[in-house]
């Protein structure tokens, strides 16, 4: 059995890297040359803080593995990230709504972090809490910016809402790794994390003119490795050098 640090340390680069990866596909495609550069470093961001976890991870496991192989050399069942990061961009609405309610998510999750009984977990997020801030301000004023404007960015800002809100539930939701590494004190409650992400979103979406979806029934699986369709084919391409040229470096 893996231990309950190993464990959550690869839920959290994971979701760092997945996330990062699928903000990357932005690159070069931005609806304007600003926005394209903020989403790549955005990317970059979050392709760097899954980098420091991955390479922290393994050196807890202590079986030799470095972040690279923890992320170039797992399959699919083991990923441990949530289903809301692998969803695809679709369009500037989707990926900006996505990344608000992960935003949202991650700032309040790794504000608890910093205060981790795990020293070096705690620097970590120190750090990467200060990038956090930046995303969450700027995927919120987005969302503000497209449900506030026009006919057409409203309406579309509001199918994305809609169609991803089932996949938020499993983000604040506590399974068995969640309670013990809270108890442990290597992270926070969810139920205090889910209460600060309530407010969040609710102002946000508030503001934005936006509704909040009724519907209460929530996508699960991620976290136990149980994912949709999408994560294969993002792994496909991410891992595709790799697994080509094993053990190739330049």
């Amino acid at each position: 059995m893996p231990s309950p640090l190993f464990a959550y340390l690869l839920r959290l680069g994971d979701n760092a890297l997945i996330l990062g990866q699928r903000l990357s596909e932005w690159c070069g495609h931005g609806p304007v040359l600003e926005q394209d550069i903020a989403l790549t470093n955005i990317a970059l961001d979050q392709v760097g803080q899954a980098r420091t976890l991955l390479e922290y991870a393994g050196k807890v496991e202590g079986k030799g593995r470095s972040e690279d192989a923890l992320a170039y050399l797992r399959d699919v069942p083991e990923f441990r990230n949530v289903l809301l990061v692998e969803q695809p961009n679709e369009d500037w609405a989707y990926t900006i709504t996505r990344q608000f309610f992960f935003d949202a998510f991650n700032f309040y999750l790794y504000e608890g972090l910093m205060d981790s009984a795990d020293e070096q977990l705690a620097a970590i997020a120190r750090k990467a809490h200060k990038e956090i801030t930046y995303h969450l301000r700027y995927s919120a004023e987005w969302m503000i910016r497209l449900g506030d404007g026009t006919e057409l960015s409203h309406q579309k800002i509001q199918c994305a809402v809609d169609d991803l809100w089932s996949f938020t539930g499993e983000l604040t939701l506590p399974d068995e790794l969640d309670t013990q590494v809270a108890a442990l004190g290597l992270a926070p409650d969810l139920t205090k994390v889910k209460t600060h992400w309530d407010h969040k979103v609710g102002a946000v979406l508030q503001e934005a003119t936006l509704k909040k979806p009724e519907d209460t029934w929530m996508q699960q699986g991620g976290k136990k490795g149980i994912h949709t369709e999408h994560l294969g084919y993002i792994l496909a391409e991410m891992q595709f050098l790799q697994r080509a040229h094993p053990g190739a470096s330049w």
